[in-house]
């Protein structure tokens, strides 16, 4: 029967194959496969590697040149047309045309291998499982790509910025259309999705104004003498050269524990970059000076 009934030959044959897989198993595209394979031209795919091979260094050089040119000639541009720009912006334009620029190549890369068509073709209609694993990096790349065009155009923080970002104080240092690099004041690179940095809270302490109020707290004893700390605490910070003068000073009690005081003052700093050493500075003069005094 099966013989004389080439369908109900196939649809047996279909069954037996999807029993011994544990799955569907579409026979249709593995022909089609097969198919490709046996039409595969091997010098042609030797000349084709060939020119995909020239193709990749041209394309390279080309944007080399483009970004060289670009990096000269933006600045020239804005100070010719008074166009507010800063390098942020600059540089975003810069790495779209570089990415514009390898996407062209790749698809001329593509176009030079007609021979595995039909095989990306068989592939792609047999494999779902691999459509979907393949669409869902896609996607996390594309949210990457456009959460750094919006840090550019909204610029919540720009190249150069200093930022801290969980619980890691440091510059950001570049934006590229896939993450965001952070160098931290000991040197490290924080290398960050930008669809993860566009969604988290961002300290950025420089966005507006360079200044920044700074806080040093200061543990003392129940029974000490407040009123002679806080003179100590003003007159250290007061004293210290990178306090601007013509800034309001503020100690106030923060915490009165069962067997301590804490003491918080609040400082006018000239940037997050110096705050912290301002801070240890003046923690250090008033502690020895409370020493000194018994206090």
């Amino acid at each position: 029967m099966s013989l004389a009934d080439p369908q109900l030959l196939a649809d047996q044959i279909q069954y037996k194959v999807d029993l011994m897989a544990g799955r569907h198993v579409d026979l249709a595209s593995i022909q089609v496969l097969a198919d490709a394979i046996h039409e595969i031209d091997t010098i042609s795919i030797i000349v084709n590697l060939i020119v995909i091979i020239f193709i990749i260094f041209i394309v390279r050089a080309v944007a080399e040149i483009v970004d060289q040119m670009l990096r000269t000639h933006i600045p020239r541009v804005i100070n010719r047309a008074e166009v507010r720009m800063d390098e942020t912006m600059q540089l975003m334009i810069r790495r779209i045309a570089s990415a514009t620029i390898y996407l062209a190549g790749l698809m001329l890369v593509i176009l030079q291998i007609p021979q595995l068509h039909k095989v990306a073709t068989a592939m792609l209609a047999g494999a779902g499982i691999l459509g979907l694993a393949v669409g869902y990096a896609a996607k996390d790349s594309l949210s990457n790509f456009t959460s750094g065009i919006f840090i550019a155009i909204f610029q919540p923080f720009r190249v150069g910025d200093l930022v801290d970002f969980r619980g890691d104080y440091g510059q950001v240092e570049d934006l590229t259309l896939r993450h965001t690099v952070i160098r931290t004041a000991d040197n490290r690179r924080i290398i960050v999705p930008n669809s993860i940095i566009s969604t988290e809270p961002v300290i950025n302490w420089t966005i507006r104004e360079k200044e920044i109020t700074w806080s040093v707290d200061f543990d003392l004893e129940k029974a000490a003498d407040i009123d002679r700390a806080r003179e100590i605490i003003l007159e250290k910070a007061r004293g210290h050269s990178q306090v601007p003068k013509d800034r309001p000073l503020s100690v106030q009690l923060i915490s009165s524990k069962s067997a301590e005081l804490v003491l918080r003052l609040e400082v006018t700093v000239p940037g997050r970059n110096v705050a912290s050493a301002v801070g240890n500075e003046i923690r250090e003069a008033v502690i020895k000076e409370l020493e000194a005094q018994g206090i």
